[in-house]
């Protein structure tokens, strides 16, 4: 039973551990660039009024 205990404890440890690098490597500056450019994205989508609508309806307002 004690070496369950042990490999328990290890696992919890090796997961707190884990996590903690992957917070790391995403609050990294390396990432910023990337983060820049998702938090842009939005925004460079076309507006739906700036497309056309192909059966010649006009747009409602």
């Amino acid at each position: 039973m004690n070496i369950y205990s042990f490999l328990s404890s290890a696992a919890t440890v090796l997961a707190f551990l884990s996590f903690l690098g992957i917070v790391a490597w995403a609050y990294s500056s390396h990432r910023r660039a990337a983060f820049a450019e998702a938090a842009n994205a939005p925004f460079a989508l076309p507006d739906e009024t700036d497309v056309p609508m192909g059966n010649g309806a006009e747009p409602q307002s």
